[in-house]
C-alpha cells in the first residue's frame, strides 16, 4: 500500500514540476507542448506511465532549443503529427495493441505463432 501511495504522491509531483517547466518555456513552445501532449494522450494505452518519460525527453529537447534560440519548429519541423507519431514508437498505444490482437486473432484461426 506504500508503495502505491508513494508512486501516486511522486508521480503527481513529477507531473506538476513538468508542467511547470513547460510553462517557464517561451509561449510557442508551451503551445507546441500542450497539443502534442493532447495528440499523444489520445493514443495512450495502459497505465500511461511510459507517457511520463517521453515527455521528460520532449521537455528537455525544448528547453535545449530554447536556451540555442532555435523556434520551436526548427526542433519538430512543420509535420509536428509526424514528430509525435516518432515519439509514440516509444510508447504503448491503442493502435499497437490492435495490432497485437489482429495478428494474435489471425494467427489462431490458422494455428500460427506470431
Amino acid at each position: 500500500m506504500v508503495n502505491i501511495l508513494e508512486k501516486l504522491i511522486g508521480d503527481k509531483k513529477e507531473w506538476r514540476a513538468m508542467e511547470a517547466r513547460a510553462k517557464a518555456l517561451p509561449e510557442d513552445y508551451t503551445f507546441v507542448y500542450h497539443k502534442i501532449q493532447h495528440y499523444m494522450w489520445n493514443h495512450a494505452a495502459g497505465s500511461g506511465m511510459d507517457m511520463i518519460a517521453i515527455f521528460k525527453d520532449l521537455l528537455e529537447l525544448f528547453e535545449e532549443g530554447n536556451a540555442n534560440n532555435k523556434h520551436v519548429l526548427e526542433i519538430t519541423g512543420n509535420d509536428v503529427a509526424t514528430f509525435s507519431d516518432e515519439l509514440l514508437r516509444n510508447a504503448r498505444t491503442y493502435t499497437e495493441d490492435w495490432h497485437k490482437k489482429l495478428n494474435t486473432d489471425i494467427a489462431k484461426r490458422f494455428n500460427k505463432e506470431i
